[in-house]
């Protein structure tokens, strides 16, 4: 619980400082004007009456309502070595994981692909154990009956 509550947490802060900085580079664009009237907040808003009807298995741009255009988020390189340390060992870390990640699954695979195949050749070594078993039964029959054909005397009659 205690995770799902920092991670609500820290996207609000997030949304919150993304809010900020568009007021204040909406702020700093005009110089000659005053604060903002309406500062964003949070909440969501009623969006104004558009003469458009989505319904809702048509997509919006479909209706002919325009989405805003994604903005790159990327922070510019700062100049500080131990910053610049930090997220090379982080990169560097989220590529290790990855790559181990993806080891693992190609050993789990692998591994499993083994274990079938063995299993397949206990089951056949099976198989053949019981036909030969069964063979050598038949055969030991076979002599049997060919031995009481014979006169108990030992020796066949000519």
């Amino acid at each position: 619980m205690t995770h799902i509550r920092k991670l609500l947490t820290g996207t609000a802060l997030a949304t919150a400082a993304i809010f900020a900085q568009g007021a204040f580079a909406q702020g700093a664009a005009q110089p000659g004007a005053e604060a903002p009237a309406a500062v964003p907040s949070a909440a969501p808003t009623m969006a104004p009456a558009t003469p458009h009807a989505v319904t809702p298995g048509q997509a919006p741009a479909a209706a002919g309502i325009s989405q805003p255009a994604p903005q790159d988020l990327s922070a510019a390189q700062p100049a500080d070595p131990l910053v610049q340390k930090r997220n090379a060992d982080a990169e560097a870390n989220a590529e290790y994981r990855s790559a181990k990640k993806s080891a693992k699954a190609d050993y789990s695979s692998t591994k499993k692909q083994a274990k079938s195949q063995y299993k397949s050749q206990v089951k056949d070594a099976k198989i053949n154990r019981k036909a030969d078993h069964q063979a050598n039964k038949s055969e030991m029959m076979d002599q049997m009956s060919g031995q009481s054909a014979q006169k108990p005397g030992g020796e066949a009659s000519e």
